[in-house]
């Protein structure tokens, strides 16, 4: 077969496939645009089913962390209320303590007007008892001057017997008119200061009842206080643990969209994975490389691989290249490299960036001529990432897992 013809029998084959795998190309595309999560190099279905359950993990400690912050949020409601109560019975304590201390205020206000009254009473009496007193020292002293002369002279104008009689009596009860009157005045005089000693104890008392009422006041209120305080930290903490809860909510809501982006990674994964075991992989004599394939593919390397050891670059070459010669991706290079959600340097600008600097290395450029040979060092792997725990790796080369 000429050269011709057999160019032109591998064109026309690839025009087939082009025209395929752009329209698989296409509803790709519309699928990854609903799944609205790239598909990466770096996984496979069973990478993601791993991240799948590890989202329904996280999913299903979020609704957990939601219920212990429901309950949190009720007990602090609860305690909340419960501290409310209590501050309304100390208010209501406090009115009650207020109006004791009226009541107190008006009782020794009204004792002190006895306490005056009786103090007036009392002044009155000594001073009624120091008159008394002083006209009994005057009779008392005429008496001692005149001496019997006075009695006989009372006697001596007395008319009759009846008459001395009568002047005698008057005598004798002028003198107990007088000791009577003050004795009188000094046992009223005796009695008010006793009464003004009981009332001034009963002031005394009720001023002593007046300060214990002062410190109970002052007792509640400081538990009102401290109660308020109390309220106020309880609803800080409410509105902490409601704020949590929001937080929740959006990381619950967020986490579903994640396990519904993945359900549809996954189904996509499984569909590409299932297309590409039942496709027939051409051999690498069927691939036609374009113009600038071996420049595209040297920086990807670089990009991806470019610090790794030479079987670390030349690996990446391979993984690019199988999928190539894969039925479930695009035929060409720049089609792999250009795929939807697929290399990152792609996607973030950074392969844009190496290809306007020519970034690539003489043994990136060495790995990619290699692969381009078809030269593999991870058999048929067509992913490639950074090790996890998830994934178990057919083959491990410096910082990259390959399967």
């Amino acid at each position: 077969m000429s050269g011709a013809a057999f160019c032109g029998r591998r064109r026309s084959c690839a025009m087939r496939r082009g025209f395929f795998f752009s329209a698989l190309l296409a509803v790709m595309l519309f699928v990854f645009a609903l799944c609205g999560t790239p598909l990466s190099v770096s996984a496979d279905s069973k990478d993601t089913e791993k991240r799948l359950e590890e989202a329904k993990d996280r999913l299903g400690q979020t609704q957990q962390a939601i219920g212990d912050n429901q309950e949190t949020i009720s007990s602090l409601t609860d305690t909340r209320s419960e501290l409310q109560t209590h501050l309304d019975g100390l208010n209501s304590e406090l009115l009650s303590i207020g109006e004791r201390l009226n009541e107190l205020d008006e009782m020794i206000r009204a004792k002190e007007a006895e306490i005056e009254e009786t103090q007036r009473q009392l002044d009155e009496a000594e001073r009624i008892q120091n008159e008394q007193y002083a006209a009994m020292k005057r009779r008392v002293r005429f008496l001692y001057e005149k001496g019997d002369r006075y009695y006989f002279e009372v006697l001596a104008r007395s008319q009759n017997f009846s008459d001395i009689l009568n002047r005698a009596e008057y005598i004798e009860r002028v003198s107990a008119y007088d000791r009577k009157m003050l004795d009188t005045y000094i046992k009223n005089k005796e009695t008010i200061a006793t009464e003004k000693k009981l009332l001034e104890e009963e002031r005394t008392q009720l001023g002593e009842l007046k300060q214990e009422q002062i410190a109970e006041q002052s007792r509640v209120n400081g538990l009102v206080s401290s109660t308020k305080g109390s309220i106020s930290s309880y609803s800080g903490q409410i509105a902490g643990a409601e704020e949590v809860a929001r937080q929740l909510r959006e990381q619950y809501d967020q986490q579903n969209d994640e396990i519904s982006n993945l359900e549809k990674q996954l189904a996509e994964e499984r569909r590409l994975e299932a297309l590409s075991r039942a496709s027939v992989w051409r051999s690498i004599g069927d691939v036609t490389f374009a113009e600038g394939d071996r420049y595209l593919l040297a920086n990807l390397i670089y990009c991806e691989a470019g610090g790794e050891p030479y079987s670390g670059q030349l690996a990446v070459g391979a993984v690019v290249m199988n999928r190539v010669l894969s039925g479930a991706f695009p035929d060409t290079v720049s089609g792999v490299i250009y795929q939807s959600w697929q290399f990152e340097p792609a996607m973030t600008g950074r392969l844009a960036l190496a290809l306007a600097r020519d970034d690539a290395t003489e043994s990136c450029y060495r790995a990619a001529d290699e692969a381009m040979l078809g030269m593999t060092n991870v058999e048929d792997c067509i992913f490639f990432r950074t090790p996890i725990p998830q994934v178990t790796p057919r083959f491990v080369i410096g910082g990259h897992i390959f399967y």
